[in-house]
């Protein structure tokens, strides 16, 4: 069997498998914003990708005016494993009477997760309008943790996971520069937090995003981009007090995200791309997190290198800054947790800096499909809180394929000359 038809098995099964598996919540990110981190290609660089995306998911997480760099018909398909590694020292008694929280030590049973993200473009140059329109399917935000099998901890878990139905359109304003358009519908679920007086429940919301990138010249480009908060509230989530007490409403808010990249493939007679992206979390302004977390700055890095035709090496790294705030406010909003916000800051980690990547990229694996790979990870981090220490760290694993076809008014030939 050739080494094209391997691939091609291998790739339908991965598909098969990520579609089936059941959803778990996945390691964090930055906060619980995933940003490019398990994409395709960017999943190899470090995330980058706001400039000059490599994959077509990455338009779509990221800066919707690199969906006018996207020409003909495209289909995009991704997963990813991510294996997270949490572990909480609580060092005092919490609370008061018999749901009181114990000392204990233990790892989070929350098991790894199958991360699915899918995408669809099509530009329209055949009908004289410089756009390409891109729609997909994104796993974009989660975190969570479980130590209810320790007595001590009395139920402690708490879980949030956000996927996003995302509608985008990048337009060429001129030969050098493009403007994007993004709207997303979210669904979230979120799970524990308030042990014992909370319980899973949906919410949903919108989000917009608008971008923009420049090309400084041919092989440089600029580009950046701003999210907008996505707010969402949980009906009737947490019941504070005796048992005939009200359930009340509680909110939860994804934070402005701002971004700003380069990217330059010059070097090396133009073999080398190398990228560059600053990105601002404004964490501290949402509800839920904002009493935590303060906001965030993170700093990412990539580089690809096409070493023939038919393939591209990457890697990248990330920074990004450990949002934990040294002054908790002592509620969330309304809502006074009897175990503490400092208990419950503990099992949202947000404290990893830094973060490795490596990546490649197959071209024309069968004619007109093309294969990525990558992994990653996160360095062990430790943080104390008040009474309690927790430590995080976390790898990841993922694939893309990407079938192109050459329609429209772009010139892309999907099947080459020699295959």
């Amino acid at each position: 069997m050739s080494i094209g038809k391997v691939l091609a098995v291998v790739t339908v099964l991965a598909c098969h498998l990520t579609v089936l598996a059941p959803k778990q919540s996945f390691g964090q990110a930055f906060g619980v914003e995933l940003q490019a981190s398990v994409l395709p290609a960017s999943g190899g660089m470090g995330g980058a990708g706001i400039a000059r995306p490599q994959d077509l998911q990455t338009t779509l997480a990221l800066n919707p005016a690199t969906l006018a760099q996207k020409k003909g018909t495209q289909f995009s398909f991704g997963g990813a494993w991510v294996e997270p590694t949490i572990n909480l020292d609580n060092d005092a008694t919490i609370g008061i009477g018999a749901g009181s929280i114990q000392p204990f030590k233990a790892k989070s049973h929350r098991p790894g997760s199958i991360v699915g993200n899918i995408s669809l473009s099509q530009d329209f140059t055949a009908l004289g309008l410089p756009a390409t329109v891109g729609v997909g399917l994104l796993t974009a935000s989660g975190l969570g943790v479980n130590y209810r099998y320790v007595p001590e901890s009395k139920g402690t878990s708490a879980e949030m996971a956000v996927l996003q139905t995302a509608v985008g359109a990048g337009v060429e304003l001129t030969d050098r520069l493009s403007i994007g358009m993004l709207g997303t519908v979210g669904s979230a679920s979120m799970d524990g937090i308030f042990a014992g007086i909370s319980a899973s429940t949906p919410a949903y919301n919108l989000r917009g995003a608008l971008g923009f990138t420049y090309d400084v010249r041919d092989t440089t480009t600029l580009g950046g981009y701003w999210h907008t908060e996505q707010k969402f509230t949980f009906d009737d989530y947490v019941q504070i007090g005796l048992p005939t007490a009200p359930f009340q409403d509680f909110d939860v808010s994804l934070p402005n995200k701002y971004g700003i990249g380069i990217a330059d493939e010059s070097l090396l007679g133009g073999k080398l791309l190398v990228a560059v992206d600053f990105m601002v979390f404004d964490w501290s302004n949402t509800d839920f997190f904002g009493a935590i977390w303060d906001d965030q700055f993170a700093l990412q890095t990539g580089l690809q290198y096409t070493a023939s035709s038919r393939c591209k090496l990457r890697a990248g790294y990330a920074y990004a800054e450990n949002t934990t705030k040294n002054i908790v406010a002592p509620s969330f909003g309304p809502i006074t947790p009897q175990a503490g916000v400092d208990y419950i800051q503990a099992l949202f980690p947000n404290i990893n800096e830094h973060r490795i990547s490596g990546g490649i990229g197959l071209t024309d694996v069968l004619p007109g499909v093309d294969l990525d790979l990558f992994a990653g990870g996160a360095f062990n981090a430790t943080q104390t809180y008040t009474f309690s220490q927790a430590s995080v760290e976390s790898y990841w694993v993922g694939f893309g394929t990407t079938w192109r076809f050459g329609r429209g008014g772009c010139s892309h030939v999907s099947v080459p000359d020699q295959w």
